[in-house]
């Protein structure tokens, strides 16, 4: 296999009658490390996970690559506190949110800027550029005139530029999504501008290298020993590093070759002198080669391609390639490596004369009279001859068609857009009862890579705010372009038909059967109206036809929908809740999302009511045998209604208010702790009967007699 030689390239640079000068080469090249002691070059999995230890290496990146980098600085977590509800003896809620500002090293050369930026596997900066959390990132690319980061500098007092190396901070980068701690980040590097020649690579690591050619890589890591760095430069490359003017190049197969004649084994006796053939067991020659590499096109996930050969071997021998390259790339230097290794089970000797002494290692040479090219790998001179050691070049292979390296499912790359936002005071959606106003909050955004927004609330017109945590998940949100007439709630409305047109084309809705109705399914606010349907269809262009509704739900059938008003899909996943203080009904709640594409905040202001508090209104007012009114009530903690009995009651006690008018006379206020009226009651009475709540009175079943 192609390797790197450099116990003979201190020989070679200085020449066999200077070995002794030239040798410093190789040793200095053996001595001088990225970041490590001993010949160690770099591994596939140094930049697989994100550290903060002292001492971890720092590579030098090359082309684009996906590192996970060094932590270097860092704040302690920074804590926020939201408080919501409390007021005439009830507790109030307190929420905590987290974000921390941090730095993270990312090449110890200079870069040309960043792509993508994911944590903890998901995306959190796009490839336009586009953060997708609400923070502030600073990226410095480390060029020589590189100032001191302005955030640390405040926190620290002095702080080094780190001019030469290349750093992110992120500022108040929000904690929530990733179990509030730091997340696990990796980092799109683009070093360079296109793909870097592996000769150009070596020539910025080691001053002793010559030449930018070579094969390009899309992006390379170098770490470890200088020397272990060629080394897996020359696997890249397919080739080895020869002298060239007191400097080493990378050479290949290319070019002419000196054409030698054997001499034969010298008579005097040269020391250690041999067959001038040898073959070694096929048993130690690997039956194939695995190239582990990042592969671009699986967001620079770790691949893995094989080649291997029939008969007897030394198993698979693997090669970590800390380099960017095509799944076909991959393959193809599996392939060269696995050739090469067959064809160095041979060993050549050829005994030439004192002008062999001109032959360094590392050149390309053919021997008179038999066919093939050689390179030469080791040169030794004594007794006035020179013997050279050979092993075979192998012939061309054929190029490796196309290799799919597989599928990855990748993060989702969409732009965020500015934030959506829906918000009504609604009776509960499950069966708890609140004991302060609720705010049900819904959001999406306008690009489809939206994924929450920080709230705040405010019931004195903006002089305080008060944080509220943040949204739930994306909510399906719209515009109502047809809205259904007025219909029973008790009843299934087969004539209504409701259009909706939805924020973004991608938002789907789905039909429901009658059991999943009957477990909630598909319920939606339509303005101030609760509204389930059974059948969506799909109309184009982000429209959808609604049928099969049953209208009303939960006590809104007072709230009629029309044109116009906002529609919002009402999930357990993304609604969210604002409580509010006993003191904020009847007041104007302002209340402000602000999202990682928000230019300016959303805002949406509503009057709580106490919607979210009061009983549904009474239902099925009936004349009693004396002449009077009798009525159902409603329960706020009973829509399931799963005994089939009386549903719960709900409040502290039974009470009702009623506002009889009788005919041509004055309205009459009544309290009553019963859902009945003793009669007789004139007819054309007008009755208005609202039950009475903890917290808030019903709307009113209004009957006349």
């Amino acid at each position: 296999m192609a390797t790197l030689v450099l116990s003979a390239i201190g020989t070679a640079v200085g020449g066999p009658l200077g070995g002794a000068i030239g040798g410093l080469i190789g040793n200095a090249l053996d001595h001088r490390l990225l970041g490590r002691k001993g010949r160690e070059g770099p591994r596939l999995t140094e930049l697989a996970m994100q550290t903060s230890s002292y001492g971890t290496p720092i590579p030098m990146l090359f082309g684009t690559m996906r590192v996970a980098g060094t932590v270097i600085w860092s704040t302690d977590l920074k804590e926020a506190r939201g408080r919501s509800g409390g007021g005439k003896g009830q507790a109030a809620t307190t929420t905590y949110s987290y974000s921390a500002s941090f730095a993270v090293l990312l090449s110890a050369r200079p870069i040309v800027g960043i792509g993508r930026i994911w944590a903890d596997g998901r995306l959190v900066r796009g490839s336009a550029g586009d953060l997708k959390v609400k923070a502030t990132l600073r990226v410095h690319t480390g060029s020589e005139d590189q100032a001191v980061d302005p955030l640390i500098a405040s926190a620290e007092g002095t702080t080094p530029a780190y001019r030469g190396m290349a750093y992110l901070v992120w500022e108040d980068l929000p904690l929530a999504d990733f179990g509030n701690r730091l997340p696990q980040l990796t980092v799109e590097v683009i070093a360079d501008a296109g793909p870097a020649p592996v000769g150009a690579i070596a020539a910025w690591v080691a001053d002793e290298v010559r030449g930018g050619g070579g094969a390009t890589l899309d992006g390379f890591a170098a770490s470890g020993s200088v020397g272990g760095v060629l080394e897996v430069l020359a696997q890249a490359g397919s080739g080895w590093w020869a002298p060239a003017g007191g400097a080493l190049s990378l050479r290949d197969d290319a070019g002419a070759a000196a054409v030698l004649a054997d001499r034969g084994v010298v008579a005097s006796g040269l020391k250690g002198a041999s067959r001038a053939r040898q073959v070694a067991a096929i048993e130690t020659v690997p039956q194939g080669v695995a190239v582990g590499h990042y592969d671009p096109a699986r967001d620079y996930q770790a691949g893995v391609q094989r080649a291997t050969r029939v008969g007897a071997g030394a198993g698979v021998e693997r090669v970590e390639m800390p380099a960017a390259m095509t799944a076909t790339a991959a393959r193809a230097l599996a392939e060269a490596l696995l050739v090469q290794a067959g064809a160095a089970r041979v060993r050549r000797t050829v005994t030439l004369g004192f002008d062999g002494m001109a032959v360094a290692p590392g050149a390309v040479v053919a021997i008179a009279d038999e066919a093939g090219r050689w390179q030469v790998t080791e040169t030794n001179v004594e007794a006035m001859a020179t013997r050279l050691t050979l092993v075979p070049l192998p012939p061309a292979i054929a190029a490796t068609g196309a290799v799919d390296g597989g599928r990855v499912a990748g993060a989702l790359d969409a732009p965020v857009g500015a934030t959506l936002l829906r918000v009504a005071e609604l009776p509960v959606l499950d069966d708890t009862l609140t004991t302060a106003p609720r705010l049900t909050v819904l959001a999406a955004g306008q690009g489809a890579g939206w994924r929450s927004a920080s709230l705040l609330w405010s019931a004195d017109d903006g002089a305080s705010w008060t944080p509220a945590g943040a949204t739930a998940a994306p909510a399906v949100l719209g515009t109502v372009e047809t809205a259904p007439r007025p219909a029973p709630a008790c009843l299934y409305d087969t004539a209504g038909v409701l259009v909706v047109r939805l924020a973004r084309a991608d938002m789907m809705l789905a039909d429901a059967d009658d059991a999943a109705l009957d477990r909630g399914t598909n319920l939606a606010m339509a303005g101030g109206e609760l509204v389930q349907f059974g059948q969506a269809v799909p109309l184009g262009g982000g429209r959808w036809r609604l049928t099969r509704l049953l209208r009303g739900r939960r006590g809104t059938e007072a709230a009629a929908v029309a044109v116009g008003d906002g529609f919002a899909l009402l999930t357990a996943e993304s609604a969210s809740a604002i409580e509010l203080p006993l003191s904020a009904l009847g007041r104007m709640v302002r209340v402000m999302a602000s999202g990682a594409g928000d230019v300016e905040p959303a805002e949406v202001a509503v009057v709580a009511t106490g919607a979210s508090l009061r009983p549904p209104a009474p239902v099925q007012a009936v004349r009693r045998g004396d002449g009077g009114l009798g009525w159902t009530r409603r329960s706020r903690a009973g829509w399931t209604w799963r005994d089939g009995g009386d549903v719960p009651l709900g409040e502290e006690a039974e009470r009702y208010r009623l506002t009889v008018t009788p005919p041509g006379g004055a309205a009459v206020q009544l309290d009553l702790d019963r859902p009945w009226l003793a009669g007789p009651l004139m007819a054309g009475t007008m009755i208005e009967v609202r039950q009475r709540g903890t917290w808030a009175d019903s709307l009113p079943l209004v009957t006349t007699i």
